[in-house]
């Protein structure tokens, strides 16, 4: 008898919206570094996240940017990559309530670390150390 299909032991797709694909590229790849793998132009940018997961920037006639995070990392060290980041260009978020170092980086109650960035077409991204 065969094991059962199981998704867990699939890699995942990630997907995210972008208006501009010369932008995105600019973006995920100088500004992020990541491996842009090829284009699948007019339809998506496919980009390597991490050791062959695929991230889909899909282009779109409309975007209404989600207000809370639809793409993150989870990284070792959160203030060497905000400051890394912050050198790269990016720009970090601030919220209103939310008690934020000077990198942008919020401590959840929990002792998670957080810190949010938008792309160009204004999805909210983040990093977290966890």
């Amino acid at each position: 008898m065969s094991s059962p299909f199981r998704l867990s032991a699939q890699n995942p797709v990630a997907f995210v919206p972008t208006r501009d694909p010369e932008q995105a590229r600019q973006f995920y790849q100088r500004v992020l570094g990541l491996t842009l793998l090829r284009e699948e132009l007019p339809f998506a940018l496919v980009f390597d996240l991490h050791h062959g997961i695929m991230l889909r920037v899909t282009v779109v006639r409309e975007l209404n940017a989600a207000g809370y995070t639809i793409l993150g990392w989870n990284v070792a060290d959160i203030a060497a990559a905000a400051q890394a980041l912050t050198e790269a260009g990016v720009a970090f978020q601030r919220y209103p309530g939310l008690e934020q170092d000077e990198l942008g980086i919020w401590s959840a109650p929990g002792g998670a670390k957080v810190a949010w960035f938008n792309d160009p077409d204004g999805n909210i991204l983040s990093i977290s150390q966890h």
